[in-house]
């Protein structure tokens, strides 16, 4: 594993900033690009150099459905879109990389396939097939009859996790997830973390609705979430969390030890994704790990099969590890 000195190295920063950036202390004061290049950099040394070999498919468009500055607060989709870079750079591959705040720039520029990341509207779909047929869509699958997809099983995941809880003798099992909607504001989107917690726990005889909590897959929402669990909970706080993201996790988590609530021996959290920074926070954070590399580089694999004339779509699930630190027993 990387250390934070081989962080700060690569970013150019303080052993101190990484590692302030890396627990999201907000009395720290420094720039998003800051941010963004010890992001980066952790998720860079997690990967695994491969040789270049060239492939001839013309240049190929990345499009993230968040903007830089959301990016940067969930690095889940950050994470997914850098593996799709390095395999463009391992093939050879030129790329042009799209932010939904510059999505039109994206109509004018001439490309032979298209890697999407993140969840897009059926208008949104439509337009992305007026740019190209050759499209691969990365954590969703808007038709799968139609479309290469890569995703997730993340009903399955959730049910790992509360196995887990549940095995280690929890009956007071909480949940703090976000809720995500288009970025052209037709719909909300049902999140399968969400649906999957609250019918699993049910058919167990154990779901208490009073635990769960809503909010965006954000730091600051998982931070403030958590201290309104503890406000109305007080002593019947839940013994275990369910996060639906390693944000919302590392929020949950401040705000734990600001209440001087021990994490594991009073609350167990588990969150998902494994981003680079889970490995940094105190107490080093339990997780589903979700091999956001391998998610891109499939994805680019998969993009260069559709160009070279593979009609018949595909959906590929990627799977998912439960990983213990020390959040939880």
């Amino acid at each position: 594993m990387a250390t934070i000195k081989d962080i700060a190295k690569l970013a150019g920063v303080s052993i101190a900033t990484v590692s302030r950036v890396l627990n999201y202390d907000t009395t720290l004061s420094v720039s998003d690009d800051t941010k963004k290049r010890i992001f980066e950099a952790a998720e860079e040394l997690s990967y695994k150099k491969k040789p270049i070999r060239k492939q001839d498919v013309g240049k190929i468009a990345v499009l993230q459905w968040y903007t830089e500055k959301e990016e940067l607060e969930d690095l889940y989709y950050m994470s997914i879109r850098l593996g799709v870079e390095n395999r463009c750079r391992q093939l050879g591959m030129d790329t042009a990389k799209y932010f939904q705040d510059n999505f039109e720039d994206l109509k004018e520029d001439d490309i032979q396939g298209l890697i999407a990341i993140g969840k897009f509207s059926s208008k949104q779909v439509n337009d992305l097939v007026k740019i190209t047929e050759n499209i691969v869509f990365v954590d969703t699958s808007p038709d799968e009859d139609r479309f290469d997809s890569i995703v997730i099983d993340f009903e399955k995941s959730t049910r790992k996790v509360l196995d887990y809880f549940i095995e280690k003798g929890h009956k007071q099992i909480g949940y703090i997830g976000g809720r995500e909607g288009f970025k052209d504001k037709t719909s909300i989107i049902e999140d399968p973390r969400e649906l999957t917690f609250k019918g699993y726990l049910a058919e167990k005889g154990i779901l208490t609705e009073a635990f769960m909590y809503q909010g965006a897959f954000s730091v600051d929402d998982g931070h403030s979430l958590m201290k309104k669990a503890i406000q109305e909970h007080g002593d019947n706080l839940p013994t275990a969390i369910f996060a639906g993201n390693d944000s919302i996790a590392v929020g949950a988590l401040r705000a734990l030890m600001e209440e001087g609530i021990s994490v594991p021996g009073r609350v167990n959290i588990i969150g998902v994704n494994d981003i680079s920074v889970s490995k940094y926070v105190f107490p080093a954070l339990s997780t589903v790990k979700v091999y956001t590399e391998l998610m891109g580089e499939t994805a680019v694999d998969t993009l260069v099969e559709r160009i070279e004339g593979r009609k018949t779509a595909k959906k590929i699930f990627i799977a998912t590890k439960l990983i213990i630190r020390n959040s939880s027993f």
